[in-house]
């Protein structure tokens, strides 16, 4: 067999099997809806060129695995439709699809079904991951994010380098109330307990601890609660799983507008860039920011982005985390030992 470069079909999205020269190729899902009529294209690989199973990848992706090293130029060439389609057409990136994908550093950009079905989507998330994959894509550095439509958060925001959560900012026509309290239940039961009644039967609301998640809106039989025109979101930073210090990622930007979150995200790769020193190493957006500093991180993300006049950023964010360290060699219970 002759020699493969791992690193560099691992960049072209090609991921290294057990089996010796097989490997899986990963189709990126910006947003994770597409045409139906891909999925032909996916099966057609699979049983032509892969082992005849096919893998939904854990960050959404269409995988395909054993694919042998000798066949990826010709399924590079079979997928560039839909490169074309999914990454040029739908979310406009610049790239050239004659040679499959470029880089492997920003993973799929993840969401849930979001706006364009959920009852509780704020946002369209869709849409969303599309103008990130734009921002975001072709580049070397590596980069996780998740949108969730609401509070939530079934996208997992919180356990991405960028979390990106729809939010709202609900409005309350006070003559259409009518006393019931069915927000205020739903509220108390599913969100932060920010609504009461008062003793005039209208509601009260203590705007502190307000999510945004829109509860109100649903559980209103008399629409007295609705969402406004303008979209809100909120930035959640820093979160990873792993074997080292897996962690929760916090709230970095609350109540951002669409333009305000394009423009930060848009500053990532410039970061990154900038932490590794030029050299686009295998290392979590967590991890760089713990490198820079929360405050040279957010001057590097705030640079030139004008803030819509509600948006909230956090002035600092402290991570607990546990570190679990030994030396000490624990020798196993043998079937016949007691613990003493």
């Amino acid at each position: 067999m002759s020699d493969i470069n791992i690193g560099k079909l691992r960049n072209n999205c090609f991921r290294q099997s057990k089996v010796a020269g097989e490997f899986m190729l990963q189709l990126r899902v910006p947003g994770a809806v597409i045409d139906a009529k891909w999925l032909e294209l996916v099966s057609y690989i699979c049983n032509t060129w892969g082992n005849g199973s096919f893998h939904l990848g854990m960050r959404q992706t269409l995988n395909v695995p054993g694919i042998k090293a000798e066949n990826i130029p010709a399924v590079n060439e079979y997928i560039r439709p839909y490169l074309d389609a999914i990454e040029r057409d739908m979310c406009d990136v610049k790239m050239d699809t004659s040679n499959g994908y470029p880089f492997i550093g920003p993973r799929n950009i993840m969401a849930c079904i979001g706006g364009i079905h959920c009852i509780k989507g704020n946002v369209n998330t869709q849409e969303m991951a599309h103008k990130i994959e734009k921002l975001v894509y072709p580049n070397p550095y590596h980069i996780k994010v998740s949108i969730a439509g609401c509070p939530n958060d079934c996208a997992k925001g919180h356990f991405q380098d960028f979390g990106i959560i729809g939010c709202t900012k609900p409005i309350y026509d006070i003559d259409r109330c009518i006393g019931c309290g069915a927000c205020v239940d739903k509220c108390k039961g599913a969100a932060t307990r920010v609504l009461s009644l008062n003793d005039k039967g209208k509601v009260d609301k203590d705007p502190c601890c307000c999510v945004g998640c829109g509860e109100c809106v649903i559980a209103c039989p008399a629409g007295a609660w609705r969402r406004p025109d303008k979209d809100f979101y909120k930035i959640v930073i820093g979160g990873r799983t792993g074997k080292q210090y897996p962690r929760m990622g916090k709230m970095f930007a609350n109540w951002l507008t669409e333009d305000s979150v394009l423009a930060i995200m848009s500053n990532w790769p410039k970061f990154s860039e900038w932490v590794l020193g030029g050299k686009p190493v295998y290392l979590h957006g967590g991890h760089l920011i713990d490198r820079a500093g929360y405050q040279k991180f957010k001057d590097f993300m705030l640079d030139g982005v004008t803030l819509n006049p509600e948006a909230y950023i956090a002035e600092t964010i402290n991570w607990a985390e546990t570190e679990y360290r030994s030396n000490i060699h624990v020798k196993p219970l043998d079937q016949h030992e007691t613990v003493k």
